[in-house]
């Protein structure tokens, strides 16, 4: 076999086109802020998941490319950052950051995936924010994420915030269990390890948990660089949990150069036949 470097073609050779990386790339924005407590008795929803998108770009030498990671929604019901890639001779890739739970007689947020709706026992809108994915009432495009869930009415049974959506799932409603669930991300190997992201958060006032993916389970924070939703708050004007920061990770066969210079300190390995970078903060990369 002859092998000169790139694209296996017949008869066993592997030839590449000068100056071009192949390279797979998982961006996920910030999660929401999970919902607050407005006082009294009223429960807040948990934060939706930020936006995931997953494929794939070639990048070309003697060229930089921005990386921005979106940072997590702040407590009571923030949305989070947006997260993006970008440069020459690739689209853009951009994700929504999560929807921030509801608070009190609040809906959920809308973002890349939608926060859970507050819950109280009076009039008001409860219902979960929307997510990116076709058919959206929010951004019709390639799915980011789910919807939030519904928060509680009911001041016997239903007094619960909804479930912040995920990558995977929509955020659980409030229902008479008294367990009101995050949605559940997506799992991704691009790093060697099957690791969940985007994890939607759990509604406030419930015994639910966050999403896996970094959800936050009730009045917790959301994981840092999952992208997962803060979760959402009990009652008596407690705070909902922030989102946790998001994450861009990029990885290509490692017969291909590495780097000529990044920033932002991204984590560097090179493991199972590839050269993997993983973004948690905003920076660069040049090759």
């Amino acid at each position: 076999m002859t092998t000169f470097t790139g694209i296996t073609v017949s008869g066993g050779i592997t030839v590449t086109a000068p100056g071009i990386i192949p390279a797979d790339y998982l961006v996920v924005s910030g999660g929401g802020g999970g919902g607050s407590s407005q006082g009294g008795d009223d429960r807040g929803g948990g934060g939706g998941a930020g936006g995931l998108l997953t494929g794939s770009v070639v990048f070309t030498t003697n060229s930089t490319y921005t990386i921005t990671v979106g940072a997590g929604g702040g407590a009571g019901g923030s949305r989070g950052g947006n997260s993006s890639m970008s440069g020459t001779a690739i689209t853009t890739v951009s994700t929504v950051g999560g929807g921030g739970g509801g608070g009190g007689p609040v809906g959920g947020g809308t973002g890349g995936s939608g926060g859970g709706g507050g819950a109280q026992g009076q009039a008001g809108n409860y219902g979960g924010g929307a997510g990116v994915y076709p058919g959206s009432t929010y951004i019709d495009g390639p799915r980011q994420g789910y919807n939030g869930g519904t928060g509680g009415t009911d001041q016997v049974t239903y007094r619960n915030g909804g479930g912040g959506g995920g990558a995977g799932a929509v955020g659980g409603s409030a229902n008479s269990t008294n367990v009101v669930n995050g949605g559940v991300g997506l799992s991704s190997s691009i790093t060697g390890t099957a690791t969940f992201y985007a994890g939607g958060g759990a509604g406030g006032g419930s015994s639910g948990t966050g999403g896996s993916g970094g959800g936050g389970n009730p009045g917790a924070a959301g994981t840092a660089n999952t992208g997962g939703g803060g979760g959402g708050s009990g009652p008596f004007g407690a705070s909902g949990g922030a989102g946790g920061s998001g994450v861009i990770i990029i990885r290509y066969l490692d017969f291909y150069p590495a780097a000529t210079a990044t920033t932002g300190s991204p984590t560097v390995t090179v493991t199972g036949g590839y050269r993997i970078y993983r973004f948690t903060g905003s920076g660069s990369i040049s090759f």
